[in-house]
């Protein structure tokens, strides 16, 4: 078995045991909306998972050529959800709302000091304290655990962008 094949395999682990649904569903209104982020979620996850193993390249924002994190944060909310995202992490800090650490769910963002300044590097959460990343020169997409001492020291907060946002972001 493959590391790929691994790692699709936890992706699909986390999208069955139900890190995409609530115990206490909202109704009504909040429901349509509930529903559909957690439907945008899991496609959203699932694509950033299908770039494990794809080499890291400073400014790349393509398979073909190679990511660098806000580059493979962009990619996979522009072809999953045709959301149009800020080039920087530092930028895309920005866009939505802030989410507790403790409120994390699969799709947010999650943002790490790695440069010495805030919010110089992105990553897309997976559920069970698990993110996707396009680490460091040299390394490859890959998934992480945020309760490693490394991230945790580094962790900067989470932003929610929801598929409601899409309008507001792709003109901004």
């Amino acid at each position: 078995m493959n590391y790929r094949h691994i790692v699709f395999s936890i992706g699909l682990a986390i999208v069955s045991t139900g890190s995409f649904a609530s115990e206490t569903a909202p109704s009504g209104e909040d429901a349509s909306f509930f529903s559909r982020y957690a439907n945008n979620a899991q496609e959203l996850v699932m694509h950033a998972l299908s770039f494990v193993g794809i080499h890291y390249r400073r400014g790349g924002e393509s398979p073909e050529t190679g990511f660098d994190c806000s580059g493979l944060v962009r990619h996979v909310f522009r072809e999953s959800l045709g959301l149009a995202l800020p080039r920087t992490s530092r930028d895309i800090s920005r866009v939505g709302e802030t989410v507790q650490r403790n409120d994390l769910q699969p799709g947010d963002l999650v943002f790490f000091n790695t440069l010495r300044r805030g919010f110089s590097h992105v990553g897309i959460y997976l559920g069970e304290h698990r993110f996707v990343h396009a680490p460091a020169t040299g390394g490859e997409v890959r998934v992480e655990d945020m309760r490693q001492r490394y991230w945790t020291k580094r962790f900067n907060g989470a932003r929610r962008i929801a598929a409601a946002d899409s309008n507001e972001t792709a003109s901004n």
